[in-house]
């Protein structure tokens, strides 16, 4: 019967000022065929767990910009990218024409409500619930009423509190500026609701509150494709584990190309599988990710012989007992727990060691 041992182990390192390697935990068959090895780290607590894989998200909204809420699509992405391991850097370029461009969706919704206001204002159509002012709680009858009131009274009021942050300095003016300016956020939720931008949708400062990183780029050939490679290679410089591209351009296959040669897991969004999605472990459809529809199956990587596609993981029932997953099954009771301390830790020994002990 083939038996699977699992050794945590921690190399010695008395005679050397280097830092110590980080325990691993080694899972292998019974003819020394290694399956994985399993980082771990130490907590607060003194335990040891496994290492999260770090994750960076590059997005070229030059070629794949939302087609809805930026907000909810950004979130989508982000908790997509999060069942990857922890997301380090989410960032996003684009040149300006990307933040002042109109989508049609947005035009449809615009023509939309001020057709309704219309309806509303010569009394053809009753709102069958008064609008409310979410900063004070007033209620009026029409759209026009409650944007003519959040003008007159709360968008007066914001700019007194502008023009007294710009009179103070040092930390006076910081400490105003959180507690009146960027920590009011009944003024900020009620601003997006009930005006519109006077330039733009609002793609820059909505990307910004879902915790995306927006970079204008110039107004030149290739520069947000060169931003995108320069972010990666830093992202790379710091050891991420996982690189997100949401793009269909070609041009970033030589980027996926040496994301595989520094041993990268690499996820493509697109609208089409195509160029990009081959030099890439895992395609995923841009409108299933901005929808939420992406199931546990869609983002199974491709056969490739690469450590993280091949993995083992552990977890505890209700029981403390300790439960083993390879590949998603779980996995029989003919496996034996060993732990050392000693560098010639023999896999074949059964004979138990002064620096470790053994669970079989």
């Amino acid at each position: 019967m083939n038996t699977l041992s699992l050794h945590f182990y921690t190399p010695h390192s008395f005679l050397s000022l280097k830092p110590k390697p980080q325990p691993r935990i080694q899972c292998c068959s019974t003819n020394n065929n290694i399956i994985d090895d399993i980082d771990m780290v130490k907590t607060k607590q003194g335990t040891y767990e496994q290492k999260q894989n770090k994750v960076c998200v590059l997005w070229d909204l030059d070629n794949k910009p939302p087609r809805g809420p930026p907000y909810n699509a950004a979130v989508s992405l982000k908790n997509l990218a999060e069942r990857f391991g922890d997301v380090t850097d989410i960032s996003a370029y684009a040149n300006r024409h990307a933040f002042i461009h109109l989508p049609q969706w947005v035009l449809n919704q615009r023509r939309e409500r001020k057709n309704l206001d219309i309806l509303e204002r010569k009394g053809i159509i009753n709102p069958p619930e008064p609008y409310v002012c979410s900063v004070c709680g007033r209620k009026c009858k029409t759209n026009v009423d409650l944007k003519k009131h959040f003008k007159q009274l709360h968008q007066r009021e914001r700019q007194k509190k502008l023009n007294r942050l710009n009179s103070l300095k040092g930390k006076k003016r910081q400490k105003y500026k959180e507690r009146f300016v960027s920590g009011d956020d009944k003024y900020n939720d009620a601003v997006r609701e009930i005006l519109k931008p006077k330039v733009g949708y609002g793609l820059a400062s909505e990307l910004r509150r879902a915790g995306v990183f927006v970079k204008t780029v110039e107004d030149k050939p290739q520069a947000a494709d060169w931003a995108l490679k320069k972010q990666m290679m830093h992202s790379m410089s710091r050891g991420i584990d996982w690189l997100f591209l949401v793009s269909d351009d070609s041009d970033f296959s030589e980027m996926l190309r040496k994301a595989r040669e520094a041993n990268l897991g690499t996820v493509v969004v697109g609208d089409v599988d195509r160029a990009l999605g081959r030099h890439a472990d895992l395609w995923v459809p841009w409108n299933a990710v901005e929808n939420g529809e992406v199931m546990d199956m869609d983002l199974i990587p491709r056969n490739r012989d690469r450590r993280r596609t091949n993995s083992t993981s552990t977890t505890m029932d209700d029981f403390g007992d300790v439960l083993f997953f390879h590949e998603g099954e779980e996995m029989e009771d003919d496996f034996m727990l060993e732990y050392s301390d000693d560098d010639d830790f023999d896999e074949d020994s059964d004979e138990e060691d002064e620096d470790g002990f053994y669970i079989y």
